[in-house]
C-alpha cells in the first residue's frame, strides 16, 4: 500500500515565533535550523499518530481491487479521484457516482465488481486530501503542543547528543494515534 505525496502541507502547525517562544530565544541566529526542526517534528508526530495534520494531497496505490479501502492518514477530507490501470497501462477514472466515500471512517467503498484486466502492480490509484484543515489553528492544541515539545527536544539535543524519546510529546499524541486491526 504505497503512498505518494502530491501536495505537502502549505504551512506547519506551529510558527517560528511559537517555536522560539517555546525555546525562550530572542535571537534570529537559529531561525533556519528551528524552521527545519519544526518540519521534522511535525513529520515525526504525523508518523507517530498515523494522521495528516495540515491539509495535504496524496495518492494511495493498491495492487488489487478491494471492496472497501481504508484510506491511511485520517482525517480524510476528500477523494479527488479513483483511477484503475489496465495491463496495457491505460488509465480509467471511475465515475464518482459509482463509489461512496465515508469521510468520518476514512474509507472508500468501491463495491464488489472489479473491472476486468487490471495490472498486477499499482492497479488502483486513489487520490485524496487529508488533514484537519488548511490553517494551523485547525490542528488540535495537544498535537501542536507535542510538535513544540519534539522540536525543542531536537533543538536541545542536536549535534553529538544521542537521540532521545520525548515522553511528553508521546503522551500528548497518544489520544490521536490510529490503530489498525
Amino acid at each position: 500500500m504505497p503512498l505518494q505525496i502530491i501536495t505537502p502541507p502549505a504551512l506547519e502547525p506551529v510558527t517560528l515565533a511559537e517555536a522560539k517562544a517555546q525555546l525562550k530565544l530572542d535571537t534570529d541566529a537559529d531561525d533556519a535550523l528551528i524552521s527545519t526542526l519544526i518540519t521534522a517534528a511535525r513529520a515525526r508526530a504525523e508518523w507517530h499518530t498515523g494522521r495528516a495534520f495540515v491539509s495535504q494531497s496524496w495518492i494511495l496505490w493498491l495492487d488489487c481491487w478491494q471492496e472497501v479501502v481504508q484510506v491511511p492518514l485520517p482525517p480524510l477530507r476528500a477523494v479527488s479521484s479513483v483511477t484503475t490501470y489496465a495491463r496495457d497501462g491505460s488509465a480509467t477514472v471511475i465515475d464518482p457516482s459509482s463509489y461512496d466515500v465515508d469521510l468520518p471512517g476514512s474509507r472508500v467503498v468501491l463495491g464488489c465488481i472489479a473491472p476486468p484486466g487490471l495490472r498486477e502492480l499499482n492497479a488502483l490509484a486513489i487520490a485524496f486530501d487529508a488533514g484537519f484543515g488548511d490553517a494551523a489553528s485547525d490542528v488540535p492544541a495537544d498535537i501542536r503542543a507535542a510538535i513544540l515539545d519534539l522540536m525543542a527536544e531536537l533543538y536541545v539535543n542536536r549535534g553529538d547528543a544521542p537521540a532521545t524519546e520525548c515522553l511528553d510529546a508521546a503522551v500528548l499524541l497518544a489520544p490521536h494515534r490510529v490503530f489498525r486491526l
